[in-house]
């Protein structure tokens, strides 16, 4: 199972960006997925959580400005970011409770997944 996030980049500080995160591998179920951040010398911070039924939690200093969805078809996970300030500078990682099968098996096992990070980048 693996997580493949994309769409990170330099942006100026009121600019936006579009996340997206990929499951793949032998998936039975994705279940709670989210994205988190991490800032240089910082600890590793909630942005967003979203439920398999598509309820959604925020952190503070994003509510208003992000939105987290999930394609759940595709396995995917979004988030847009508008409105983006030099704060919100960050690697940026998804994560997803995952149901797999055992490669070649009817056996599932359950895996908290993360994603490689984005780098996103605000100037001001």
């Amino acid at each position: 199972v693996q997580l493949q996030a994309s769409g990170g980049g330099l942006v100026q500080a009121g600019g936006s960006l579009r996340l997206s995160c990929a499951a793949s591998g032998t998936i039975f179920a994705v279940n709670g997925m989210g994205w988190y951040r991490q800032a240089p010398g910082k600890q590793r911070d909630l942005v967003a959580t979203i439920t398999n039924g598509g309820r959604t939690n925020y952190a503070d200093s994003v509510k208003g400005r992000f939105t987290i969805s999930r394609d759940n078809a595709k396995n995917t996970l979004y988030l847009q970011m508008n409105t983006l300030k030099p704060e919100d500078t960050a690697v940026y990682y998804c994560n997803a409770d995952i149901t797999a099968y055992y490669s070649g098996s009817d056996l599932k096992y359950k895996v908290a997944s993360w994603g490689q990070g984005t780098q996103v980048t605000v100037s001001s």
